[in-house]
């Protein structure tokens, strides 16, 4: 499998925590090709954020400053990289928040794998207006490097697992991908900066912490199942970990694999 790292959505920029420059927040989306699939990790925002920018909510728009960008929207940069987005089949969001989201309605024929608890608790929305082909999941599968389980749903290619991770939302998915001889594992928004996930924790920026905070469901969920990515992070070097926000990490990893 061949993965890119795409910046899907631009936000407000970031004070550089101590030996590190100013950056603004992203949207890290993963692009998954297969042999017979293109499946999206997240979707960032989409052309409707761009033309309509109020369905955002202005108290989002107001904190995360969004830069709103049509050729920033995956179904462009897809175009740039020579792929059909027509050939999207899966579309994989780590959760609903409308900055992981906002491109569902860029891909219309896609099938959405979305853990079933997200789907309950994210009401009607713009976004999913158009009627996706939503394919809700339910928790389990086998134990996968420490978490109590990892699944492979129905119709996505091998080499691709879902690892609960709720707590910023209800139904919070972190989604590995298999990458050469190890695994990338992308936890959304389980974390802002990749200093959390050491140990000692290095905090960033407080802005981010209270993005997080402004946003998270369940902080106490979230922290235990980030003990255990930190975990991962320090026992397993076969496994990368990701998060949706932090331009530093993002810098790191752009680009293709």
């Amino acid at each position: 499998m061949r993965i890119h790292h795409l910046d899907c959505g631009t936000m407000r920029t970031l004070p550089a925590p101590a030996g590190l420059d100013p950056l603004p927040a992203v949207a890290h989306c993963l692009l998954v090709e297969t042999d017979t699939d293109l499946v999206l990790v997240d979707t960032g925002f989409g052309l409707l954020d761009v033309r309509e920018p109020d369905v955002l909510g202005a108290e989002f728009r107001g904190w995360a400053q969004p830069r709103l960008d049509p050729d920033r929207t995956a179904v462009r940069q897809l175009a740039r990289l020579g792929l059909d987005p027509a050939d999207v089949r899966h579309v994989v969001p780590t959760h609903l928040h409308v900055d992981h989201s906002g491109g569902l309605p860029d891909f219309p024929y896609a099938t959405v794998h979305v853990a079933a608890a997200e789907l309950a608790s994210a009401g009607e929305h713009p976004h999913w207006a158009h009627g996706p082909r939503w394919q809700p999941y339910e928790e389990g599968g086998e134990p996968w490097f420490g978490f109590a389980t990892a699944k492979q749903p129905a119709g996505l290619p091998d080499g691709i697992r879902l690892v609960p991770l709720a707590g910023h939302t209800p139904g919070h998915t972190a989604v590995a991908v298999r990458d050469g001889d190890g695994w990338l594992l992308h936890a959304g928004d389980a974390y802002f900066f990749h200093g959390e996930l050491r140990r000692p924790a290095v905090p960033g920026p407080p802005e981010l912490d209270a993005l997080q905070s402004r946003a998270e469901h369940d902080r106490a969920r979230r922290l235990a199942y980030n003990e255990r990515l930190a975990a991962l992070v320090a026992d397993e070097p076969g496994v990368t970990v990701v998060c949706a926000h932090d331009p530093w990490e993002y810098a790191g990893l752009s680009g293709s694999r």
